[in-house]
């Protein structure tokens, strides 16, 4: 049985935590000034060109990008937040039970359907078109 445990948090219990994020920005902006007042200011019609990976900038920056890119981008980013699902989990493995490994079951059950179907789909291959 979950016993109810009721807190009454004061403005200064958060003292701490406004602190650190106090001194994380004043760091930030301390190194941007001192490295803006000590770096060399060279400055050069090549220094001050756009530059790309060793290439020659040209044409328009709006050209379009394929679909399959942000796609890929897409599935990256809900494959690899799912699996942050599971750490909780595999830390507390234990207390969970067996209830807590059947629901983690489900859930990679839910998550390989998803992966078979992007697979399916084609979504994945970078050569041809995907239905």
């Amino acid at each position: 049985m979950l016993l109810a445990v009721t807190t009454n948090y004061q403005p200064v219990d958060f003292l701490p935590i406004v602190v650190q994020f106090g001194l994380a920005i004043a760091f930030v902006a301390f190194a941007m000034i001192v490295s803006h007042l000590v770096g060399p200011k060279r400055q050069s019609k090549v220094k001050d060109s756009s530059f790309e990976c060793g290439i020659e900038s040209v044409g328009n920056a709006r050209t379009p990008i394929s679909i399959k890119y942000f796609l890929t981008a897409i599935l990256f980013v809900l494959f690899d937040v799912e699996v942050i699902f599971m750490y909780p989990w595999a830390v507390n493995f234990r207390t969970l039970g067996m209830e807590g490994f059947i629901q983690m079951i489900v859930f990679l059950t839910l998550l390989m359907a998803g992966f078979a179907y992007v697979i399916k789909k084609g979504i994945l291959k970078w050569t041809g078109t995907h239905a």
